[in-house]
């Protein structure tokens, strides 16, 4: 077993560690956030940083870079307060990953990267029209990390899209026939399968 302390960490190169850190947690959700400015310009950027935070009410977190540069789509969630969150499929995934190329604040990765917004009533920010599941969100808050100077960008989920064949009874999502990816690190990205599914875990009913 190979033992990497915190020393040796702080040793590595700059690319070499953040390639291991963003890696060494496992897979993430891969999605696609979408924001429009106060200028009108759609701004589509991929994040791995999505985490659930509660269900009543419903909490999405989004933990964002310092803003040490430019940060379109934190700059337009604070603005507006509104955002997508959308996931990415299969059929997705290069030009996706491409939304993170350094594009101006006058232009719109849709347009460079070739996805279709989409717009329903009575919500400001642009949606994905090629994604399978689909999120609204509201900003209800911002936390500072201090440690690192990152943000976590909590919201309130308003509307999910979604076809109604991907929910079970129970109301999980049936990822076995979606074709929504994960990723590793910064740059890879993988499919999923299912393995099993069960009840409620109790302790009297340990099937071991």
């Amino acid at each position: 077993m190979h033992i990497i302390d915190s020393k040796k960490i702080a040793e590595f190169s700059k690319i070499y560690r953040l390639n291991l850190i963003n890696s060494v947690t496992g897979y993430k959700p891969a999605n696609l956030i979408g924001t429009k400015s106060r200028g009108g310009i759609s701004n589509l950027a991929i994040f791995s940083s999505v985490v659930h935070l509660g269900s009543k009410p419903p909490l999405i977190g989004i933990v964002t870079r310092p803003n040490t540069v430019p940060r379109d789509t934190y700059k337009n969630i604070i603005d507006n307060k509104s955002y997508t969150i959308n996931h990415i499929s299969k059929v997705m995934v290069e030009r996706a990953h491409y939304t993170s190329a350094k594009f101006g604040d006058d232009e719109s990765e849709f347009d460079f990267c070739n996805f279709e917004e989409e717009y329903i009533v009575d919500f400001d920010a642009p949606f994905v029209k090629e994604s399978q599941i689909k999120i609204g969100m509201k900003l209800v808050e911002e936390k500072n990390i201090e440690t690192n100077n990152t943000i976590l960008i909590i919201g309130e989920v308003q509307k999910i899209i979604i076809d109604e064949k991907f929910i079970d009874e129970e109301g999980s999502l049936d990822y076995h026939n979606l074709s929504s990816v994960c990723i590793s690190g910064l740059d890879t990205y993988y499919e999923t399968n299912k393995i099993s599914k069960y009840p409620y875990a109790r302790k009297d009913d340990l099937p071991f």
